[in-house]
């Protein structure tokens, strides 16, 4: 009983995480900083989640896919998009133990990482300047990975230690 009463609290964390993403993104959305060249999405402070429970990781993953239906950058970022959160929440999960002063910083920084090369791709070849190129790319992946590190600093640290304090995910 306990095995399956375990599994249905990951299936819960997980569904309310992705609920809390979508949501967290429509509502960046609204002030028009979820989407472009620049986000700032509130829902990626979430990603610190993964450091906590397995079940951030297919959490923020769909709630990333509804957030990103209404991308006007359409199927593609919603399967790049969420490829780039389904990569670094496994990867901010899987180096949740290597910490600087006990902040997992290296798994604050996947989702800057993943988003700013995967995201920025997508930028530069749907919506190219002249021609995509090596410049206009790392233009698209600076300014992707700026609004990311700002929202998962900002954002993300104070959600760690809230979340730590608070012993939510045991």
């Amino acid at each position: 009983m306990k095995k399956r009463q375990k599994q249905i609290t990951v299936l819960v964390h997980g569904a309310m995480i992705a609920a809390i993403y979508a949501a967290a993104t429509y509502l960046s959305a609204v002030f028009g900083i979820a989407y472009g060249n620049v986000q700032f999405r509130l829902s990626e402070a979430l990603t610190i989640l993964s450091v906590f429970t397995p079940a951030a990781i297919p959490g923020l993953t769909v709630g990333c896919i509804i957030g990103n239906l209404s991308s006007p950058f359409g199927i593609w970022d919603i399967v790049f998009g969420s490829l780039a959160t389904l990569l670094s929440a496994a990867c901010a999960r899987k180096m949740r133990n290597i910490t600087i002063k006990g902040l997992p910083l290296l798994s604050i920084l996947m989702p800057v990482i993943f988003n700013a090369f995967i995201v920025g791709a997508e930028i530069t070849f749907l919506f190219p300047t002249d021609a995509p190129s090596l410049t206009a790319f790392t233009v698209a992946a600076l300014e992707v990975g700026a609004g990311e590190a700002a929202v998962c600093l900002a954002g993300g640290i104070p959600l760690y230690y809230a979340v730590k304090k608070s012993k939510l995910f045991k």
